[in-house]
């Protein structure tokens, strides 16, 4: 009796997976995607998924580092108390830090101003070996410098330059970016937490209430917090333009942040998975060379009988 070949990792996860995953083929709208999805999952069968995904990328993480080849770069965009640092501790608990790093990307510096928009980025890209991970990232100068047009202004770009085409050709250079990172061999998960408005008024109202988490509001969170519709109206062109088959987006429901780790953690694992990542293999003359050191070591452990 033929036995049926058992699924690949990613096969299982990808039920966690394929609903949020747009890769620029067919409309995207927005709408569409719901931001309290929780799948067939409850929590304690989302916290089992968590706890195996997290096994699974420590092992992985390993391998990336000693093989030395690949990179992967995960990029995290959301509103104001999407969950992105919640995410990324809960996520990555247990990854050994000498192989992930974390850049979080606030407002440019006097000295980033003088260079042009993806250049803080470029630098910041993981080693071959490494996880990088950023906390918003290049996508803020599509969002942000778009919602506030005071922003562009700062960035010294040539007037005759800043034109009605300036956010088509951004969403060009950063596709041929991103195409090019994935033909030198870094893999580009894109995270795009997607909250519901009345969510967010929820978390801005615990973070009001706990001294422990008052220290991440602002008043600024309110001012933005009114520019909702355009916000979301951004992150649709965003993501509808630079969508792409070797980056695509990922719009995971935000809502749940238990359901929104399950889905980015599934996604992580399944794409490292497909990296066929291997510890690499001792050549003839290093296994020669590590025979000469056992006799010696084990001669100098009979010497102290």
């Amino acid at each position: 009796m033929n036995k049926k070949p058992s699924k690949s990792l990613a096969q299982e996860l990808d039920r966690y997976i394929a609903p949020f995953r747009y890769d620029g083929s067919g409309k995207f709208h927005l709408k569409d995607y719901k931001t309290d999805e929780k799948g067939d999952l409850d929590k304690e069968t989302a916290q089992e998924i968590l706890d195996a995904n997290k096994r699974r990328m420590i092992e992985f993480q390993e391998k990336l580092y000693a093989q030395d080849r690949w990179s992967v770069l995960i990029v995290f965009q959301a509103m104001d108390a999407g969950g992105k640092d919640s995410a990324i501790k809960a996520i990555f608990e247990g990854i050994n830090p000498q192989g992930c790093e974390v850049s979080a990307f606030k407002a440019p510096s006097s000295k980033e101003l003088d260079h042009d928009f993806l250049w803080r980025h470029a630098i910041a890209l993981p080693a071959r070996g490494h996880i990088g991970i950023f906390n918003r990232s290049h996508y803020e100068e599509c969002l942000v410098t778009r919602v506030h047009p005071a922003i562009l202004a700062k960035e010294k770009l040539p007037q005759k330059l800043v034109t009605k085409n300036i956010w088509k050709e951004r969403f060009e250079d950063i596709s041929a970016w991103e195409r090019y990172l994935a033909r030198n061999g870094t893999v580009v998960l894109k995270f795009f937490l997607h909250l519901s408005k009345d969510e967010q008024r929820k978390r801005f109202l615990d973070r009001l209430e706990e001294p422990a988490k008052q220290w991440k509001f602002s008043l600024d969170d309110i001012k933005e917090r009114a520019l909702w519709p355009r916000y979301q109206a951004v992150y649709q062109d965003i993501v509808r333009h630079t969508s792409t088959a070797h980056a695509p987006w990922y719009v995971v429901p935000a809502d749940h942040k238990w359901f929104a780790r399950v889905v980015i953690g599934s996604a992580i694992v399944a794409a490292m998975e497909k990296l066929d990542l291997r510890f690499p293999r001792a050549d003839k003359a290093s296994l020669d060379e590590f025979a000469q050191v056992r006799k010696a070591l084990e001669r100098e452990g009979k010497g102290k009988k």
